[in-house]
């Protein structure tokens, strides 16, 4: 049995997702340009782990999503973080080759920044999944 792994399809279907809301459109990078266009989102890092049943393999993945404001005020971090939260929180997520996809927000924090002009807003989302039989 080959190892289960969901990196590249799930941060697939989470880039997916978050350009599919529309003030979020546009705004989703894998990769931040330089200069960056405030404000953004980014995708951090992505951890799996086995949770496998008896007869099928299973990840425990977290998903970090970055969201970044040089806004006056922390309004515009938090609406930018309230539109990835309704974009994943509890969202049917089609991840390609897995089943039974769940996701759910465990937490957020706002960190400060070197540069005191940028709100940064870190969150996570838990992500539950299930490897396709292939057989």
């Amino acid at each position: 049995m080959t190892l289960a792994t969901a990196l590249a399809p799930l941060q697939t279907s989470v880039f997916t997702a978050l350009n599919g809301a529309a003030s979020l459109s546009g705004r989703v990078f894998d990769k931040v340009p330089e200069p960056a266009p405030y404000p953004f989102v980014s995708l951090g890092a992505i951890s799996e782990l086995p949770d496998d049943s008896h007869d099928a393999q299973g990840l425990n993945s977290t998903v970090t999503v970055h969201v970044w404001s040089k806004a006056a005020s922390k309004a515009e971090a938090y609406a930018l973080f309230a539109a990835v939260d309704a974009a994943l929180d509890r969202v049917a997520l089609v991840v390609s080759g897995f089943v039974d996809v769940q996701i759910k927000h465990t937490q957020h924090q706002v960190i400060p920044d070197p540069d005191p002009d940028v709100t940064h807003i870190n969150a996570q989302y838990r992500v539950h999944m299930t490897k396709e039989n292939s057989e």
